[in-house]
């Protein structure tokens, strides 16, 4: 039996990574961020949770809403170029076979080679091989939109929960800066894993997300605040 030689790359993860870490990250950042104005605001605990309860379900519906559409249109648009490629191999099968072959001779390939590449590829399967080399579809890319959808709403969810989970368990006045502490340390963590898995800078990863984070809580906090002192006025 031939051995066959298997690698794994981190770039292979980049997908369901940035997916994962992008709903994780809203999450906190949004529900922490709601859950700070509202207590910044002297909102009393039983309100801050409803808020964080309410942002979480929001999120993820917005989250779930967005992706789907957005990666819908994405399947649309697939399935419209992958019918116009269908209906130009039935038309003109030896152009189209001459346009493969300058996409291969373009890579690199001699023009015999790059000839008897197309030929085989295209008497295997035609569509497929325009699909992945001409327009750049795979079946593993390809646009999957209740899978997004739900990936997403479920990540968001799951780092809007970390926040409220704070909050239901300390509803003492140092609420604000454990809050605060808790999310940033839940946010380094995701950064740090992402850079981890990306093989990127880890540090740098962590202190990106956190800054950027503590600025948007920050705002969010002060906003609340000022609010606050004004509808008490």
């Amino acid at each position: 039996m031939p051995w066959r030689h298997q690698e794994w790359h981190p770039l292979k993860s980049i997908g369901w990574l940035r997916a994962a870490v992008l709903g994780a990250n809203d999450g906190i950042v949004s529900t922490s961020s709601l859950v700070l104005g509202v207590a910044a605001a002297h909102g009393t605990h039983g309100s801050i949770l409803i808020a964080g309860a309410a942002g979480l379900v929001a999120g993820a519906m917005s989250m779930a809403t967005g992706e789907y559409v957005s990666v819908h249109s994405q399947a649309d648009t697939e399935r419209a170029a992958l019918e116009q490629e269908r209906a130009e191999l039935a038309a003109d099968g030896k152009g189209e076979h001459r346009e493969l072959m300058q996409i291969y001779i373009g890579r690199g390939l001699d023009p015999s080679l790059a000839k008897t590449v197309a030929e085989q590829l295209m008497a295997h399967d035609a569509l497929g091989a325009h699909a992945r080399d001409e327009l750049g579809i795979s079946p593993t890319l390809r646009a999957r939109p209740l899978q997004a959808a739900l990936a997403s709403a479920c990540s968001f969810a799951a780092g809007a929960a970390l926040p409220l989970l704070v909050v239901a368990f300390d509803p003492g006045a140092n609420l604000i800066p454990v809050v605060s502490l808790a999310s940033l340390l839940f946010l380094g963590g995701l950064g740090g894993l992402a850079a981890y898995v990306g093989n990127a800078n880890v540090p740098r990863g962590i202190l990106r997300v956190m800054f950027w984070s503590a600025v948007a809580m920050g705002v969010t906090a002060g906003i609340g605040a000022l609010l606050g002192r004004v509808v008490a006025v």
